[in-house]
């Protein structure tokens, strides 16, 4: 008789069990989007018309043309009426290249030298980036950061 108890209590323990499938919860998880390529001096090479805005502002402060090869030689920063400027590639990873350029004459604060540099990346085609400049001055405001956007030249 026990054997008998034994086996209907097992068999409605096994009929009252569930047989819901476990939930996937891989569907769950998202992916994340692809990293971006790295980005080559090739991808930058040729003639750039930038602008410089203020930080945290739309307002246009300073234009340039950017000419960059696909070497580190030969990099250029030319604002109007003045001579090229000479940029060095300080390094190149994941998706930025970062830059430096000076000292030289300040566009925006005459007779002030100032030396630049910032990262750069390709974002919709454009080329954009952050520059802090950094004035051989000794008053409170000697660094700004200017935001940059670049489109290729014609």
């Amino acid at each position: 008789m026990r054997r008998f108890t034994l086996l209907c209590c097992t068999a409605a323990f096994v009929a009252c069990a569930r047989t819901d499938q476990p939930a996937d919860t891989t569907a769950a998880v998202a992916t994340p989007p692809p990293e971006p390529p790295p980005i080559m001096l090739s991808d930058v090479a040729g003639k750039w018309d930038v602008k410089g805005m203020a930080e945290g502002t739309d307002s246009t402060v300073v234009t340039y043309v950017f000419n960059a090869s696909a070497d580190t030689t030969g990099w250029t920063i030319t604002f109007p009426n003045r001579r090229p400027i000479p940029v060095r590639v300080v390094s190149v990873a994941g998706d930025s290249i970062t830059i430096a350029a000076g000292p030289f004459e300040s566009v925006l604060r005459k007779g002030v030298q100032v030396r630049t540099t910032g990262p750069m990346r390709l974002r919709d085609g454009k080329l954009v980036g952050t520059v802090t400049a950094r004035y051989a001055t000794k008053r409170p405001d000697s660094v700004s950061i200017l935001r940059t956007e670049g489109t290729r030249a014609p």
